[in-house]
């Protein structure tokens, strides 16, 4: 029989391939930017690494052929045997087999080449997130025989699984691929459910495709009851076993209205998810299985019906958990952020690998073509041609399912690539990087009005915080108390309007992304539901679970937000129970009920107060403390000129930068003022372009026509402007002198209807 061996142990790995190199030894999974990629700076290793392993033909089971699979490896890889090169494979996140049979001598060494360096062909090349080189996921050894299933087709597994229900039966059809075979072995096929028999036959094997009829077949129904069934295929020539797959599938169906949503089995399934990037501390993508499990285990607590899975495919064993778990799941690959002229044949080859890969999930719902692809360089004939070949692969390759694309909120509705996939999503952070809250709400309801028959969903939303804290939280402050508060009015806006066909926050965990230096914490993107490691729920986690989730709780925000100066404090409490009480020192202060699942109490702050919240039988304790001093540490420390609130003079009744870039413009001075000083802002921030040819392949991100350019820029505040621009990277900052000039300047300006 065929026979799989995970060999994963016992490599050598080295920056470098020459005789004074120094190999260390290490076991796989492995990367190499576990620590350099997180750490902040933008200057994580990206290069070529290499590693190395003796293979000993006679230490390999008796086989006609022999593969060697690589389940993922960052970003491009090549294979030599005894060094002689043998191939080679561009794309990070998928998994690729080379036959290595006729190369292989008694001893072998095995080198691979894995380099994650920049380049203009090979996506991704510009993202939010840390590109880790390595092989960060299993390689396995595949001894064969001749006659088989195909193992050279796009890493598939050589059998297609296509259930179409008609009434309470299923016809599953099944398409095979066959390597070696004469047309005359004997392909026997049976469906099980546990361990009973539910459908069989038996093919010649040049008859590649076959259905077979599950009468009142039981479907896959989501969490409610995410029910598999097993394929079994076994090969036979002369009687003699020659190979076989196991493949779990599901029997489901799915649309998705412009009106009313998303419909799984022909009932009404809203998706409410998170998105999820899978690195950790230390050891980047390198994860195990224990971190996939533990990772759907929290998603699966917060109550979520579905999961983006950004920004590239993920690995086999989290499909199948999903599977398992019954989440709908949005699968995508990297195109993203910057259109590269020469990189269409990639993204075509990462597509077809993601959807051959893929197939049989029954948790797939839809096909994801790009994120924010426009947000680099616009667009242009090369971008829409490449969105439309794509599109045009995915529906051929798989018909029954959709496809969408992740539009980055300065691109208009309008814009005929926006209108490509079958769905529209985009990524919205209004009230966070500009505008207010108000508008996501709004822009989802121009977008169906104006587009009534074109699905619509939010791709993205979210608002980074890390352990700092106030009671007057603002936008851009990076506290909890603000992260709560705009989730808060985003699962209001967002929750209530049944034409949304899926939301997705960005993002359930922190992540690397090693070019950023915001929050306090550099190399993280802090917009996470949990922390990095895992280990803290973050306040905005519990008002997802009080929304979504069916077991019962009862959580008291701000227990990191210990010491508070004023006489009496706002405390909120999440449960998904319509009744909660809340206790001081033992005496109870209120019983509130709320059917938004949101409770806001005021409490008398005197001394150290012990507060318990009662729902149901679910109960809750926080502590705070009444201080005479704000405490420090829970105030964001800015790097480099620190300007510190009592810095900002800002006079009544007439402007400073903490005013909205907005308010300032509708006035003649302010206006006149800000046309010089935003001028000076986006040039900082190189929104400003310095050539014709750059002005015209970035029109769309200057476009102040543009209503939702205009609504983003001007419900930024002008220090929120400032501090972004000095996130664009060094060179890029305002100095603390320049920015108290620009708010001395506006605390001359008065306010509009100030006489």
């Amino acid at each position: 029989m065929n026979t799989k061996i995970h060999w994963n142990s016992a490599w050598e790995f080295s920056k470098e391939n020459n005789p004074d190199a120094t190999w260390e030894m290490i076991d796989l999974p492995h990367t190499w930017n576990g620590i350099d990629g997180q750490d902040g700076g933008d200057d994580y290793f990206r290069g070529t690494c290499y590693y190395k392993k003796v293979l000993n033909r006679s230490s390999l089971p008796d086989s006609e052929e022999v593969y060697l699979e690589f389940e993922g490896t960052n970003s491009s890889a090549s294979l030599y045997i005894n060094e002689k090169k043998i191939t080679s494979h561009d794309g990070g996140y998928s998994t690729w087999r080379v036959n290595i049979t006729k190369y292989l001598e008694d001893t072998n060494t095995i080198l691979v080449s894995v380099d994650n360096s920049p380049n203009d062909y090979v996506y991704p090349q510009k993202a939010d997130f840390t590109f880790y080189g390595g092989i960060y996921r299993n390689v396995n050894l595949l001894c064969v025989k001749k006659t088989r299933f195909n193992l050279d087709h796009y890493g598939d597994p050589g059998v297609k699984i296509t259930p179409e229900i008609t009434g309470k039966d299923a016809l599953i059809f099944i398409d095979v691929s066959l390597t070696g075979s004469t047309g005359q072995e004997i392909l026997e096929y049976q469906i099980l459910d546990g361990n009973t028999i539910v459908a069989s036959k038996s093919a010649f094997s040049d008859e590649k495709s076959v259905d077979l009829k599950i009468e009142n077949v039981h479907l896959w129904n989501g969490k409610k009851d995410p029910f598999l069934y097993t394929l079994n295929v076994k090969l036979f020539q002369e009687g003699n076993l020659m190979d076989e797959r196991s493949i779990r599938f599901g029997c489901r169906t799915f649309r998705i209205d412009p009106d009313k949503g998303f419909f799984l089995n022909g009932e009404s399934y809203p998706l409410r998810g998170v998105s999820r990037h899978q690195d950790r501390p230390g050891i980047g993508n390198a994860l195990l299985p224990e971190h996939h499990r533990e990772d759907l285990d929290l998603i699966l607590e917060l109550g979520a019906t579905s999961i983006r899975l950004a920004h590239y495919q993920h690995d086999q064993y989290f499909y199948n958990l999903c599977d398992e778990a019954g989440m709908i799941i949005w699968a995508e690959i990297p195109y993203i952020s910057n259109h590269l002229p020469n990189g269409q044949e990639n993204t075509l080859l990462q597509m077809k690998e993601l959807i051959y890969q893929n197939y049989n999930h029954p948790c797939i719902a839809v096909w994801g073509l790009s994120n924010e692809i426009t947000m680099g360089s616009g667009i242009s004939d090369s971008l829409i041609e490449n969105h439309h070949a794509l599109n045009d692969l995915a529906h051929r390759l798989d018909p029954k399912r959709f496809t969408t694309q992740a539009v980055v909120t300065m691109c208009s509705m309008d814009e005929d690539y926006v209108h490509i996939p079958d769905v529209v999503s985009y990524n919205h952070y209004y009230g966070w990087y500009g505008g207010d809250t108000s508008m996501n709400g709004e822009f989802m309801d121009t977008f169906h009005k104006k587009y009534p028959y074109k699905p619509i969903s939010m791709s993205e939303y979210g608002c980074e915080a890390l352990n700092w804290h106030s009671s007057d939280p603002v936008q851009g402050d990076y506290t909890e108390e603000y992260q709560a508060h705009y989730h808060e009015e985003l699962i209001k806006q967002l929750y209530t309007r049944p034409y949304i066909w899926s939301t997705y926050v960005w993002n359930m965990f922190d992540f690397a992304a090693d070019a950023r230096s915001e929050g306090g914490e550099d190399g993280i993107n802090h917009k996470g539901l949990m922390t990095f490691d895992r280990k803290y729920k973050k306040d905005a986690f519990y008002a997802y679970k009080a929304w979504l989730s069916d077991e019962p709780f009862v959580h008291i925000c701000g227990k990191r937000y210990v010491d508070r100066v004023e006489d009496t404090t706002n405390v909120t409490v999440y449960s998904n129970l319509p009744e909660v009480e809340l206790l001081a020192n033992g005496v109870t202060l209120e019983t509130q009920k709320n059917e938004d699942h949101f409770f806001y109490f005021t409490v008398p702050n005197q001394g150290t107060t012990e507060l318990l919240a009662k729902a149901g039988t679910c109960t809750d304790q926080s502590i705070i403390h009444k201080v005479d001093t704000f405490n420090e540490d829970y105030r964001l420390k800015e790097k480099g000129d620190v300007i510190n609130w009592f810095d900002i003079t800002a006079p009544e009744g007439y402007f400073s930068i903490n005013d909205k870039l907005g308010d300032i413009l509708e006035t003649k001075k302010g206006a006149r003022f800000m046309k010089f000083t935003m001028l000076k802002l986006l040039m900082k921030m190189k929104l400003q372009s310095r050539s014709k040819k750059q002005t015209d392949e970035s029109s769309q991100k200057l476009d102040l026509n543009n209503p939702e350019m205009k609504k983003f820029l001007f419900g930024m505040s002008v220090k929120r402007l400032i501090s972004m621009a000095g996130m664009a990277g060094p060179g890029m900052e305002f100095s603390k002198e320049e920015v108290l000039k620009i708010n001395r300047k506006l605390n001359r300006i008065k306010k509009a209807g100030r006489n």
